[in-house]
């Protein structure tokens, strides 16, 4: 984006990050590690092509010694109207620079970058912390605790900017969509779906790091995506309002039809398999689940907290259901719902045979919400699953993900899931878009003739 072409408000936030970095040891602090780190993501946004993540302007007004934190806490703690003038502004040039065309597809990029840095932060404190027990020396055991600080770092700003990209989307989907090109075809407007929370505060950084463990993406997650590793995305942040979740169902079906979440047409549910029942090892595995999760919550130790639940994601899906009745009973329902998010990062056919086990014992939210979760990744994935699943066979697993992936993506996203074959992607696409309602149908037909495919 040109200077000269940027919108008011990202100018007037570029303006007074400059300012701001004045103020600073720019050396020293957060803000010497984001110039060691990505100087080039602190030049962008500091010309104002990009808008940093609000974490990194969080970290800046510590070492400002204003504080950050949410800007309802901000303004209830009396911090100044330092700190609540920066998240004003910050939120003004965020909608802003949102406004843009293509925005959508650019923030779901980038979410899919951190998701990945999430995963990765998290499997880093595993095992940083198992190889802590096997220190030789106090200098290892120093040096280990300063790498597993960094990790809880990393895994910490990729939560909160996961949260905040799930916001911009979720603001951007409230919006009601721009005027459609002339055709005898309706365009229907979409009803909004609400945002995420915001991201959490940020704790002081460690006095020294003895090495730069990987690239730029942990300042921005916008400007080196490249250097992602290819770990399986994850999301670690805890909903509190499921019903945030639930919006993207209830904007696009007048009357949704058929099974659950296989689109099967009206009066002809598709029902997911029955419950299974569980061995004696499958329950004590749960059980000791539970039990190691109590342990490492009362002793503070949150990284290893998560990567159980990482291994815990990738369980048969038979183990979902009573695991969750046993995480609720003992007061762990957030460690559920970070479960959730994990489930929601596997591949296409674990993903629905999850799906299935949590439907076929009567939780059907869970169900619901991972589908929709699972299907914010990249179009051309999608379609790469379908192609997959109906090549083995499962079609009902494939009418699944179309079904939650119609219903959620706009129109012009579940028509970029058909580049790879057109001629085996349209038709399935069209039909899921069918059973969702007569509207999405003719939305998805328009969105798919004006890219070029027949339908």
């Amino acid at each position: 984006m040109e200077v000269e072409q940027l919108p008011d408000q990202v100018r007037e936030f570029a303006v007074y990050l400059r300012n701001l970095l004045a103020r600073l040891d720019q050396d020293a602090g957060w803000c010497g590690i984001f110039w060691q780190r990505d100087p080039d993501g602190m030049r962008a946004c500091l010309t104002g092509a990009e808008v940093p993540p609000w974490d990194v302007v969080e970290a800046l007004l510590q070492d400002l010694g204003v504080g950050g934190g949410s800007y309802e806490a901000a303004a209830d703690a009396g911090a100044g109207a330092e700190a609540v003038r920066a998240r004003a502004l910050h939120r003004a040039s965020l909608t802003a620079f949102d406004a843009r065309p293509g925005s959508r597809d650019l923030l779901g990029d980038r979410l899919d970058v951190m998701l990945r840095e999430q995963r990765y932060a998290a499997e880093r404190q595993v095992e940083l912390a198992q190889l802590l027990h096997t220190a030789a020396t106090r200098e290892q055991a120093e040096a280990m605790r300063l790498d597993l600080a960094w990790a809880r770092d990393d895994q910490e700003r990729a939560t909160a900017r996961c949260a905040e990209l799930r916001r911009r989307m979720a603001d951007l989907d409230r919006q009601p969509p721009p005027p459609p090109a002339p055709s005898p075809l309706p365009v229907p407007q979409q009803r909004p779906q609400s945002a995420p929370p915001e991201p959490a505060g940020r704790s002081k950084p460690p006095k020294e790091r003895k090495r730069r463990p990987r690239g730029s993406a942990r300042f921005a997650g916008m400007l080196d995506e490249a250097e992602a590793p290819v770990a399986g995305a994850a999301e670690s942040t805890v909903d509190p309002t499921p019903s945030a979740a639930q919006g993207p169902l209830r904007n696009s079906a007048a009357s949704p039809r058929g099974a659950r979440f296989a689109g099967a047409a009206e009066g002809q549910e598709a029902a997911p398999p029955a419950p299974q029942r569980l061995d004696g090892e499958a329950r004590a595995a749960i059980a000791a689940c539970v039990g190691t999760l109590l342990r490492l919550r009362a002793e503070g130790r949150g990284g290893e907290a998560h990567g159980v639940l990482v291994e815990a994601a990738h369980w048969p899906a038979a183990r979902f259901p009573p695991l969750a009745a046993e995480l609720n009973r003992a007061g762990l329902g957030a460690d559920w719902a970070t479960l959730l998010w994990e489930t929601a990062s596997l591949p296409a056919d674990l993903l629905v045979a999850a799906a299935d086990a949590l439907a076929a014992a009567g939780r059907t939210a869970d169900a619901q919400q991972i589908l929709r979760q699972g299907v914010a990744r990249p179009a051309t994935e999608i379609g790469a699953s379908v192609l997959r699943l109906t090549g083995e066979g499962r079609h009902r697993e494939t009418r699944a993900l179309l079904d939650a992936y119609v219903r959620v993506r706009t129109p012009e996203e579940a028509a970029r899931s058909v580049h790879d074959d057109p001629g085996r992607l349209v038709p399935l696409l069209v039909e899921a878009a069918r059973g969702v309602s007569d509207e999405r149908y003719w939305d998805v037909v328009h969105a798919l003739r004006v890219a070029g495919f027949p339908t």
